[in-house]
């Protein structure tokens, strides 16, 4: 498995690739591995390959790149990938000496593409085409190649199919340092590419009539009868490398199969989208094949991100706890151990905070994320045999976190001299009570001192990050070593709202009070932060506002999410409806597939959200956002220790009736229906779990 990059070694951007070793793909299997080309250490390319118009089908380690042309041309990104390799670059179809004209492009799942063009083969017949050609892209590296014919008479079509590739690394065409296309050689009924790198071939079927090596062209001659069609299926593979197995497959997938019904007709299709994608972005350790865990997002992020799979891993708590059990378990593995400032922690590079603040450690939040999940995987039904194992861990992150601090109130990030920020009082301060929550329930010490600690947070941090203004106050995003507040709002504010749950249906308190709680929620529902499709991550009036920058004003879809929740369970329903159905009107436009990040200009009538040329789509805390804004309506609190469930459902009722089956509670299926009138009514639950009060 590869190891996390430390921190101090890459300025990671989501939906960008890192500086060095690019767009990491987790491992092949043991059989024929080739890992990605790790030969040259890249800088950050001034502008990518844009990625916002592409067909991106995912199925990792199988990538399948493609532009709504349906051609490959070998330019851009085009082409199939296996574990970061480009394995095959060009695919050109002609029919008669001619391209098919495509008239659609659409995704037909995570992982297949479907491309429609249509020819006129007769002579002197009109305006009208007489063959449809249908091709099926797949990330698995199958291409399928279809010749309908509509014709009056028999056809006799002559095919070619032009192939190349370069078995270039992502990282290096992301950089734009590809080399040409390699000299192909007839092998099988295909061709055959050679590199140091590794080999790539192609095998037909049927086997072609004529095959050109110096050209790197495959050709057919088809007799089509009247209302006939022929089939050509292109495999591409990767030598020594084993066949993609697409682990979110029925039974072999983590997370359950659950189904949205209700008033609004999108609810289904985007919950069947966002859980695809999350599918299709499961990887795993070939040393330890049952833990499953999320790559970042495709195509630039396929390689370990620590806080991202926690993260979504804590989103789709409501599929079950087996995808939480398997990121506590891989990431467990690469715990810093031994001695220093840095034991306890969860490794992971720095990301960008925009232009206010400098990069802060995904490693920070990584580690205090760690516990938290724990702790609510074992509310929503983790054994207590698998939570017991995985303790030890969690009471490091714990004993990091109050070492870190030592006799302060605040947690600096990075570590030891950074800015005190804001998100991460909020994260550590979760930390510290679910983290205390969790060791006495399972009879460990260390409890009271993280409650006392997070106590004194509360205070100090209530007099210490908020503004007064006229416009009612506002929380601090950070301050610097030398105390001064950095006073700019942002989206970031929202984990302040996200204190997580604790025992019977309750939440954590919060960092801020009731007043400060309240003004908080007016300005995340305020036209500055709400941009009508989601949360802009900078405040539209604040002072470097970019509707594009990643940390500046573009929406993140993953905090607006948790902005909904935290809304949500702090009884703002106003607000958190409004982010709801803007977010469930840009996933519509689309395709359901949810960005990591999108445009944050204001939303008008007739407008459409702008896309990000450069996020990652699919992206996993962008798909496991959309298990948790449909399941915050219907308020579920479990508590499986107990044997309770609590419902605390938006009276609102903001997406009128909904129906969530499928779910799983104590590993067992759980569904609930919200009426319009915002009552909650469990369908189905796991025998003798009992409704909480």
């Amino acid at each position: 498995m590869h190891q996390p990059t430390p921190p101090s070694a890459t300025d990671e951007r989501p939906g960008l690739p890192p500086r060095g070793p690019a767009a990491q793909f987790p491992p092949e299997s043991p059989r024929g591995a080739v890992p990605p080309a790790q030969e040259a250490i890249l800088r950050r390319p001034t502008e990518l390959p844009p990625v916002h118009t592409a067909l991106i089908c995912v199925a990792l380690p199988g990538l399948a790149v493609s532009t709504a042309e349906g051609q490959l041309t070998g330019r851009g990104l085009e082409g199939y990938y296996r574990a970061g390799r480009r394995v095959l670059s060009r695919c050109q179809v002609r029919i008669a000496g001619r391209e098919p004209l495509v008239v659609q492009a659409r995704m037909q799942s995570a992982d297949r593409a479907r491309f429609v063009g249509t020819l006129r083969a007769t002579p002197h017949g009109g305006p009208d085409p007489d063959v449809l050609v249908e091709r099926t892209r797949s990330a698995d590296g199958v291409e399928r190649i279809t010749l309908h014919s509509a014709a009056m008479r028999p056809l006799r079509l002559p095919v070619e199919v032009a192939l190349g590739t370069d078995l270039a690394d992502l990282g290096a065409i992301a950089a734009g340092t590809v080399r040409p296309e390699l000299p192909a050689s007839v092998h099988d009924s295909g061709l055959r590419w050679s590199s140091p790198a590794g080999n790539a071939c192609v095998t037909a079927d049927p086997p072609p009539a004529d095959a050109l090596a110096s050209a790197g062209l495959l050709r057919w001659e088809f007799d089509v009868p009247p209302g006939s069609s022929v089939t050509v299926e292109l495999r591409v593979r990767l030598e020594g490398a084993g066949p993609v197995r697409t682990l979110g497959r029925a039974a072999t997938s983590p997370l359950a199969a659950a189904h949205a019904t209700g008033d609004d007709p999108r609810v289904r299709q985007f919950l069947r989208t966002s859980i695809e994608d999350l599918e299709a972005l499961l990887v795993h350790d070939p040393a330890h094949p049952m833990d499953t865990h999320l790559a970042a997002g495709a195509p630039w992020r396929c390689g370990p991100a620590p806080a991202e799979a926690l993260a979504a891993a804590r989103m789709t708590l409501p599929l079950g706890t087996r995808l939480a059990a398997g990121t506590l378990r891989t990431l467990a593995r690469t715990q810093v151990r031994g001695k220093g400032p840095r034991t306890g922690m969860i490794p992971g590079p720095r990301r960008d905070a925009g232009a206010h603040l400098p990069p802060g450690c995904t490693g920070t939040e990584a580690t205090l994320l760690f516990p938290v999940l724990l702790a609510e995987a074992r509310r929503w039904g983790l054994p207590e045999r698998e939570t017991e194992e995985l303790l030890p861990t969690a009471e490091r992150c714990l004993t990091w976190l109050r070492d870190a601090v030592g006799e302060g109130d605040y947690l600096c990030d990075p570590q030891p001299c950074g800015p005190v920020r804001c998100e991460t009082q909020a994260q550590a301060h979760r930390a510290a009570l679910l983290g205390a929550d969790l060791l006495d329930a399972l009879g460990r010490p260390g409890g009271q001192g993280l409650r006392e600690w997070a106590r004194a947070l509360r205070t100090a941090f209530r007099k210490d990050f908020w503004i007064d203004d006229p416009g009612g106050g506002r929380p601090a995003a950070a301050r610097t070593p030398d105390g001064r507040p950095v006073p700019h709002l942002g989206a970031s504010t929202v984990h302040l709202l996200d204190t997580g749950l604790l025992g019977g249906g309750a939440y954590a308190p919060g960092l801020l009070d009731k007043v400060q709680t309240e003004q908080l929620a007016r300005l995340l529902g305020s036209p500055v932060m709400d941009s009508g499709w989601g949360l802009r991550g900078l405040g539209a009036k604040e002072v470097g506002h970019n509707p594009f920058g990643h940390r500046g004003g573009a929406v993140r879809v993953h905090e607006t999410a948790i902005g909904v929740s935290g809304l949500a369970a702090a009884g703002y329903e106003k607000e958190a409806g409004s982010l709801l159905r803007g977010v469930l009107a840009a996933a519509e436009t689309f395709g359901h597939r949810l960005p990591e990040m999108y445009g944050g200009e204001q939303r008008t009538e007739g407008s459409a959200p702008l896309p990000h040329p450069a996020a990652c789509r699919p992206a996993a805390t962008a798909a496991a956002a959309g298990v948790l804004l449909l399941t915050t309506p219907a308020g579920i609190r479990p508590d499986a220790p107990a044997g309770t469930v609590t419902l605390r459902p938006l009276r609102s009722a903001p997406l009128g009736e909904l129906g969530m089956t499928g779910l799983r509670i104590s590993g067992a299926a759980f569904s609930v229906r919200v009426s319009r009138l915002g009552l909650a009514l469990v369908e189905e639950a796991a025998e003798g779990l009992q409704l909480g009060t």
